[in-house]
């Protein structure tokens, strides 16, 4: 007997703000836990799908009123590691500090030091190969697939470094 498909209803408005957060990793993932009386007074001003919003207005309340850690963390929708990191962020950087970091990796992970001394050495063996011409002798040599362009655009800085 064929189970029919459940329906979760979005606690989230799909409006442009919401898309908006989303897009730039700022969409508090529980709106909903948000407990402070300023969000649930003032909503046109205090949005609890803004996380950087929420984050914000949970360490100015640790910092003006003496509770417990744990208790402002709850009453915020977040947890006591997401305080901490979120104060030393904003202790260390302001208020950008608590704006999304972007995701995925921070850099080129694939260019280890073998991998770009093996690409200065077919350089100087050959300096007219092509960056495609050098994805291929990567792959053959080394065993790792790494796009043409990636290997362009190290080339490319390399030659920054090297021009006076």
């Amino acid at each position: 007997m064929p189970s029919e498909a459940v329906t979760v209803p979005n606690p989230l408005p799909d409006d442009a703000k919401t898309q908006s957060l989303r897009q730039d990793h700022a969409l508090h993932p529980h709106p909903d836990r948000v407990q402070d009386a300023d969000f649930r007074a003032h909503p046109d001003f205090f949005d609890a799908r803004d996380l950087v919003q929420v984050k914000y207005e949970m360490l100015r309340r640790a910092r003006t009123q003496a509770q417990p850690v744990t208790d402002i963390a709850r009453t915020f929708g977040l947890s006591r590691p997401v305080f901490y990191k979120a104060a030393r962020a904003f202790d260390r950087d302001g208020l950008p500090g608590l704006l999304p970091e972007r995701p995925g990796p921070r850099g080129p992970h694939k260019f280890t030091p073998e991998l770009a001394a093996f690409l200065a050495s077919e350089r100087r063996r050959d300096p007219t190969a092509r960056p495609a011409e050098l994805a291929r002798r990567v792959e053959q040599a080394l065993h790792i697939q790494v796009h043409p362009r990636s290997i362009a655009r190290h080339l490319q800085a390399g030659d920054k470094k090297n021009t006076p």
